[in-house]
């Protein structure tokens, strides 16, 4: 049998699962999905990579509850760590579609939120966590949170929670894991850091790899523009959007926070109402709030940054625009993979100014391929106008660092005046007055009165 025409009654599943699938509409797993299965099932630990978007969530999932026995005990037995707190959400919704005819507990726990409700709901007993990784290991430290029941530990998107600095809190919580456990991880890109984690902590894993990392899914046609600076940028994405049938739930990728910001009050202005933006410095309520907003339509443009690109699971995003090229050629891969998911056509637009053309290229060179140039517009305005970012830092030709006087006075020094300048004279008072009129320094000093009365 081809692996094209396997589908998930080829698989080992139980009629719980397979009624859950049919009520979502599934018949046929993905690759990832259907090479996982008996690998996770069987309880070796397992590496997977695959690209984004093509089902890993259900490719650990599904095996894992199809061996999870109903049990009353309240500590969890499987635990599930993701880097950001909307990744929290959509694996905890995504679980819950899988066992709506299951009887098991899922929670979903992460920073920014209310600890002691969390320690509430943890106490009421469960089966499965899904966790970020600060947030889990305060509630592990708390005595709160017991893992000495953990079975399968699964850690997904790894290769993000790495580059996000959370390899000292996972050092943390492997400590204070069970020895005997099942590691499964899965990835978008093999790093070095990943490397290194695999080596250390998993016992002969089974590596399970589906297309080359950074090849880009065939379904996403793939297109870029030259343009010289930020204004010309938002010209030419104003000309863009202006078709809004075409255009019609955009998420649109920006280097750095205030880059979104800034993106988002000029969408703001050339789209009322049609623009939402989400960033790690956005409050939890308004980042989740702007994501629903998106995915029921209500605003048809997302801004976000590469961090918040693991954590958006949302269909039919006809297009991606990639405002301004990632440095790292993996970040373009995830950003892209938000269109084009199951199977569905997509389209990618990259804006490239000429400091952005290394990176663009370094792009190029994953895929192995060139993403097809467009010529601007004629009727869309080049602006000269650049922000701060984008200007020449200028220094002096013959003093490119100055060097400041540390002892000079600062700004806020002035003369005393005349009556503050007396002079502390202390202890050597008593001293100058007995010189100056020849007198005893005290009544007592009898060796100065006979050394007078004998001058007399």
């Amino acid at each position: 049998m081809n692996k094209e025409d396997i589908t998930f009654r080829d698989l080992n599943l139980n009629t719980p699962l397979y009624n859950a699938l049919d009520d979502l509409g599934f018949t046929s797993p993905t690759p990832i999905q259907a090479e996982s299965f008996g690998v996770v099932a069987s309880g070796k630990d397992v590496v997977g990579i695959a690209q984004t978007g093509t089902g890993k969530t259900y490719a650990y999932m599904l095996p894992i509850l199809r061996n999870l026995k109903y049990s009353r005990q309240e500590n969890p037995r499987v635990l599930v760590l993701v880097p950001t707190r909307e990744l929290v959400v959509q694996v905890v919704n995504e679980i819950e579609k899988l066992s709506k005819y299951i009887n098991n507990r899922v929670l979903g726990v992460y920073g920014g939120t209310n600890i002691n409700t969390q320690k509430q709901a943890v106490a009421q007993g469960l089966d499965i966590i899904v966790a970020t990784p600060g947030r889990l290991y305060d509630l592990a430290v708390s005595r709160v949170l017991q893992l000495k029941s953990i079975q399968k530990l699964v850690i997904d998107e790894v290769d993000v929670m790495l580059d996000l600095g959370f390899r000292h809190q996972l050092m943390n919580i492997f400590d204070i894991l069970p020895e005997r456990r099942q590691n499964i991880m899965f990835s978008a890109t093999m790093t070095t850091d990943v490397d290194e984690l695999i080596t250390d902590f998993f016992i002969n894993p089974t590596k399970i790899s589906i297309a080359v990392s950074g090849t880009p899914l065939e379904n996403i046609e793939q297109t870029r523009y030259n343009v010289p600076n930020f204004y010309s940028k938002v010209n030419l994405l104003e000309e863009i959007l202006q078709d809004k049938e075409t255009f019609s739930r955009v998420l649109i990728f920006v280097a750095y926070k205030r880059m979104a910001d800034r993106l988002f009050d000029k969408l703001e202005e050339l789209f009322p109402s049609e623009t939402c933006v989400i960033h790690s410095n956005k409050t939890q309520n308004y980042r989740l709030r702007s994501i629903e907003q998106f995915r029921e339509g209500k605003n048809r443009l997302l801004v976000a940054t590469d961090v918040m690109a693991r954590g958006l699971d949302i269909d039919d995003v006809s297009h991606v625009i990639n405002f301004d090229t990632p440095d790292y050629p993996e970040n373009y891969m995830h950003r892209i993979g938000r269109t084009g998911r199951a199977e569905r056509k997509g389209e990618s637009i990259l804006f490239s100014t000429e400091k952005e053309q290394q990176a663009r290229e370094d792009i190029e060179a994953l895929m192995q391929m060139e993403i097809i140039t467009l010529e601007i517009p004629e009727h869309v305005e080049i602006s000269k106008e650049l922000i701060e970012e984008e200007r020449d830092v200028i220094k002096e030709r013959y003093n490119p660092t100055k060097r400041r006087d540390l002892d000079a006075p600062g700004p806020a020094f002035h003369e005393k005046k005349d009556k503050n300048k007396k002079e502390n004279l202390g202890g050597s008072y008593k001293f100058k007055m007995a010189a100056k009129y020849k007198k005893p320094k005290t009544r007592g000093d009898k060796n100065y009165n006979k050394r007078n009365k004998k001058k007399k």
